[in-house]
């Protein structure tokens, strides 16, 4: 059976996870309003997507 010799120190593990993290997500910018959307996504704020209107996105009323 595979069994540690010896117990895996502190180090050892944290150098073994360096790469384990996570990566920033990539946002772009929004051709028809500017705000930050995930590329290749419909933009949540307007509703375009590659200059075509894809959704009804209905406004905020001032309340």
């Amino acid at each position: 059976m595979a069994v540690p010799q010896r117990r895996t120190s502190k180090t050892r593990k944290a150098l073994r996870r360096t790469h384990f993290k996570l990566s920033p997500v990539g946002l772009v910018e929004c051709s028809n309003c500017g705000a930050s959307i995930k590329p290749h996504h419909v933009c949540p704020k307007c509703g375009y997507y590659d200059g075509k209107k894809v959704l009804d996105v209905k406004a905020k009323q001032a309340e």
